[in-house]
This record gives C-alpha cells, sequence and structure tokens, in this order.
C-alpha cells in the first residue's frame, strides 16, 4: 500500500514510519528541510518537502506520490509543556489550513482513504462518565482550549463526510518514548523540580495512551471501517490520582495543591480547565474494530 504522512517527522510520525516501513508499505513522508529528511530516508521513507499551509505545494506533494491513503499526523506542540498554551494558535490554525490543504488535496486527487489525527481529551461526556464516539469536543471550552476544539471538530466534520473513506483517530494525551511524558520527558522534569500542581480538586478525568498502542491502532485503521475511534487506554483518571502516582513513578516529590481561585490568576483559565472538567473517553470501539489491546498505564498504583 502506497502511504502519504503529513507530520511525519513528529512523535507520531517517525515511529509510524518506521512501523508501516517495516511491514512493507511504500511510505512518503512530508516534512520541511532540516534534520528530519534523514531521518526518514534512514526509515526507508521517500521525502517530499512541502509547507501544510501552501496549497498548491501541498497538492503537488501528493500527486506527485499517488497514495492509496493519507494520513494526517500534523501538531505544532512547543518543546516545554509549559508553552502549550502559547503554541495553540499555531497549532489551530495548522489543523484549520493545513489539515484543509490535505484533505482537498486528496479528494480532488482521489485518494481511497483519509485518516486524521484528533483529540480524545476534549470530548463533551456525560457527568461521572466516559465519552464515546458519538461525542462531540467541546466547543464551549474556554480560550485557546475551545478555539482548538471548534476547529478541530469542524475538520471531523468534513472527513466523515468527504467521498473518501474517512477514519478519525481521537488520541489519548501520548505517552512513552519520544513523548512529554516519560522518566527522562519534559514532565517529569517539571515534576521533579517541584512546580507539578494539583488544580482545585483535580477532578478533570486524562485518557492516556502509550505511543506505541496509538501507532498499532493506526496501522489498523488502513484497513478497518471508515468512522471514528477513541484511542485510549483503559485507565482515565482523575488528576488528582494519576498526577501523585505520576510523580512517584518518576522519583519526584508529591505535587503542590494550588486553588482553582489561585490558578486562574496565575496559570489562566485553560489550566483550570485541564485540571477540573476533562472527561475521559472509552475505547469499546477502538478494540472491537481495531483490535487495539492498549497496556495498563505504566505508572497507575505506583
Amino acid at each position: 500500500m502506497k502511504i502519504f504522512i503529513a507530520g511525519a517527522t513528529g512523535a507520531v510520525g517517525l515511529p509510524l514510519v518506521r512501523a508501516l516501513a517495516t511491514l512493507g508499505h511504500q511510505v512518503t513522508g512530508m516534512t520541511r528541510p532540516g534534520q528530519g529528511p534523514d531521518r526518514l530516508r534512514e526509515l526507508g521513507a521517500e521525502v517530499s518537502f512541502a509547507d501544510a499551509f501552501d496549497r498548491e505545494a501541498v497538492h503537488r506533494a501528493i500527486e506527485a506520490a499517488a497514495p492509496d491513503v493519507v494520513i494526517d499526523q500534523l501538531t505544532w506542540l512547543p518543546a516545554n509543556p509549559a508553552d502549550i498554551i502559547k503554541a495553540m494558535p499555531d497549532d489551530t490554525r495548522l489543523h484549520r489550513e493545513g489539515g484543509g490543504n490535505l484533505i482537498a488535496a486528496a479528494e480532488k486527487l482521489g485518494v481511497r482513504r483519509y485518516i486524521m489525527q484528533s483529540r480524545g481529551f476534549y470530548l463533551d461526556g456525560p457527568s461521572g462518565g466516559l465519552a464515546d464516539e458519538t461525542a462531540r469536543l467541546r466547543y464551549d471550552a474556554p480560550g485557546e482550549i475551545g478555539e482548538s476544539t471548534r476547529t478541530i471538530g469542524t475538520y471531523e466534520d468534513r472527513v466523515l463526510a468527504s467521498p473518501l473513506d474517512g477514519v478519525v483517530l481521537r488520541y489519548g494525551f501520548f505517552y512513552g518514548p519520544g513523548t512529554w511524558y516519560r522518566p527522562d520527558g519534559a514532565i517529569a522534569d517539571q515534576a521533579r523540580k517541584g512546580v507539578s500542581a494539583i488544580i482545585g480538586d483535580g477532578n478533570g478525568v486524562w485518557s492516556f495512551v502509550h505511543i506505541d498502542d496509538a501507532i498499532a491502532a493506526t496501522v489498523a485503521s488502513l484497513t478497518a471501517e471508515p468512522g471514528t475511534y477513541n484511542v485510549v487506554d483503559d485507565d482515565p483518571l482523575p488528576v488528582a490520582e494519576w498526577l501523585p502516582a505520576f510523580a512517584r513513578w518518576v522519583d519526584a516529590p508529591e505535587p503542590q495543591r494550588v486553588s482553582a481561585e489561585d490558578a486562574l490568576k496565575t496559570a489562566g483559565e485553560e489550566a483550570v480547565y485541564y485540571h477540573t472538567r476533562l472527561t475521559g473517553a472509552s475505547n469499546g470501539r477502538a478494540k472491537a474494530d481495531l483490535g487495539f489491546a492498549p497496556r495498563p498505564l505504566l505508572w497507575k498504583g505506583a
């Protein structure tokens, strides 16, 4: 199978390229000049240079690759997770404009299947319950989160309404090699420095997924029934539970406690939202249709 991956040198992109190439697929990775192209070539992928914001360049890149499947793994994440809200406008624009350019080219060129990365941690689930694939993203979220969810939700709708076989993969927070959440990662570094904090009651429920489990689900989605899948683990936990366990796992001190009122002044409404309003997601459809078998959260019970 010929597969075109946008965002091929990101946290998901590179291991996905490796997995697909190992399985014998012909992979083209879209990236910008820099160190990324050499890493793609080392994995056996073809390299396509294109700026996601350049509609004509994206069209030419997909036309030259002539893929059966286009996979959008574009993200704009900062090196420091403390800067996530500052980076979010660029990430939102990337999904709105870059994603729009990708799917427009895929439709015009007659690509068979289109797979997009979405968010399994911004879902509008029932109070005290888990969000399934029928849940919408939280369009009423505050600030930059709301802008992001509305943009990605519109993108999801376009993919699912497309004449292509559209697949939406709603990933949980990634952890494992190459991510922020690992023993030598940025979140562990924050925890060891004693700057990690639980805001308010810490009752926002987070769904994680190990990066390798996310890759396995993505590979399975190449031939699965089109539609939406929550690619999350079996262990959705409130911040007040998972963050102290994570700190113990990485030999860091217990996180401090900060009131929602104080955090609103110092960290902003988005940070409070992350800690008090997020809803966990269910993964039943991914298990049934993708053969998804996520490992237990590695620091649960630490």
